[in-house]
């Protein structure tokens, strides 16, 4: 019988700019298995709200699949959100990027009025009910900040986007490179990654800090 604590991942695509953060969802891969833990992929099967070109920051003329592109991360093994089934799990952890306030809400346009993909929040509000650790870097915490009343969460220290979640009535905590945010109460589990200035180093220190806290909670 495989005894390994088993986390899903989700994903909202592939790239910052439109997509999940590949450092991020790469160096969270990680740190699950680096952990002892195990995990599977998920992203919605919907259509991406836009394609950016990483080099020039310009949008481009073209489409493409939120599920289609988390699978380039997961070498083909990427499952549709819908099909995921909480109880199959411990814990819900969502790298960020800025597919997560484009694709899994609408934070990069509405702000504290955005809007959720459904099946993002059915994952959330089930995990969240059932006990499960939730963990976000980056960007991601936002989802939680809409969808759990009186979240304590981090955003790093962008003034603009705190001042965003805390019209939700979240608590929000600065925090530097690798330190994560624990909310015992909801089991939310923070750190900010490249909401901050950081690097790949930063990025993997943050990843391995919030895998090992949410393992120690489970």
């Amino acid at each position: 019988m495989d005894t390994k604590k088993k986390f899903a991942v989700i994903l909202a695509g592939c790239g910052s700019k439109d997509g999940a953060e590949i450092h991020e969802a790469t160096m969270t891969l990680y740190a699950i298995k680096q952990q002892g833990a195990d995990y599977q992929i998920f992203a919605p099967d919907i259509k991406q709200h836009h394609v950016i070109n990483h080099l020039t920051g310009e949008e481009m003329n073209e489409s493409r699949n939120v599920l289609i592109e988390a699978a380039r991360i997961a070498r083909g093994d990427a499952k549709p959100l819908s099909e995921l089934k909480v109880t199959e799990f411990d814990a819900i952890i969502l790298p960020g990027g800025f597919g997560v306030a484009k694709n899994l809400c609408t934070f990069a346009f509405d702000g504290s009025d955005c809007k959720v993909n459904k099946d993002v929040e059915r994952v959330i509000t089930e995990a969240h009910k059932a006990g499960k650790p939730i963990g976000a870097l980056c960007i991601s915490p936002v989802l939680l900040a809409k969808l759990i009343k009186g979240a304590k969460l981090t955003l790093g220290s962008d003034k603009g986007t705190i001042k965003a979640v805390e019209l939700l009535g979240v608590k929000h905590s600065i925090t530097s490179h690798g330190e994560v945010t624990i909310d015992e109460q909801n089991l939310l589990f923070t750190t900010p990654c490249y909401m901050l200035d950081a690097n790949i180093v930063d990025v993997a220190n943050g990843a391995i800090a919030i895998v090992k806290e949410m393992i120690r909670f489970m």
